[in-house]
């Protein structure tokens, strides 16, 4: 279920970017643990979109959790569900949508999301990442015997793919409102004319051209 931002005023920098955006809608991708839900939702707030987070529309269409399916069916099975869930969120945009992991891995999502919005990475490093999710039982992948290097093996291979994200924005342990900020001034750049742009750097943002 969507949550609808609060009727505040938004900023002219955050009208531009929706105004932008027209039916699109801007699309998180990452590593688990990255922020993705968490920053969706304060950066659904400013933008004044619904937010919509692809695993809890995944499990309220399959009845069960995301563990749940991951045993009784699969991954494969998963991925195919969660594919079918993140067109159905795109064509009903616009919006702010937090994805899985593994989303972006699959390349008709990543054509769907090129065509249908705008894509945002959040990178995160590995100890970022384990300190986030280490007290947490509902990450299937990392029911392993090693989880960092289970991490580690992920992000190697999903982060050339994760790179092809329009914007990239690097998760960090800083306020959340910061790398909110850093989102908008990112979204701005690239969608609106005249937006001064934003310069790659080690501590935030980068506009892929």
């Amino acid at each position: 279920m969507s949550e609808i931002a609060p009727a505040q005023a938004s900023a002219p920098q955050e009208a531009d970017i929706t105004s932008a955006l027209a039916r699109r809608s801007v699309v998180l991708v990452g590593m688990m643990g990255a922020g993705k839900s968490t920053i969706g939702r304060r950066l659904a707030a400013r933008l004044r979109l619904p937010f919509l987070d692809a695993d809890i529309e995944i499990e309220a269409a399959a009845g069960m959790s995301i563990p749940d399916i991951f045993e009784t069916h699969g991954e494969p099975h998963f991925r195919d569900g969660e594919a079918r869930v993140i067109a159905r969120l795109l064509d009903s945009g616009p919006a702010v949508i937090a994805t899985g992991g593994g989303a972006f891995m699959r390349e008709e999502t990543r054509t769907r999301i090129r065509d249908r919005a705008v894509s945002i990475w959040l990178k995160a490093d590995v100890d970022i990442i384990m300190k986030r999710v280490k007290r947490r039982a509902d990450r299937p992948l990392l029911q392993t015997e090693d989880p960092v290097a289970t991490v580690s093996r992920l992000l190697e291979a999903r982060e050339p793919v994760y790179r092809s994200a329009d914007v990239t924005i690097l998760s960090r342990d800083v306020p959340h409102d910061r790398i909110v900020d850093e989102c908008i001034e990112a979204l701005r750049a690239r969608l609106c004319a005249g937006a001064p742009a934003a310069q790659p750097t080690t501590d935030g943002m980068n506009v892929t051209p």
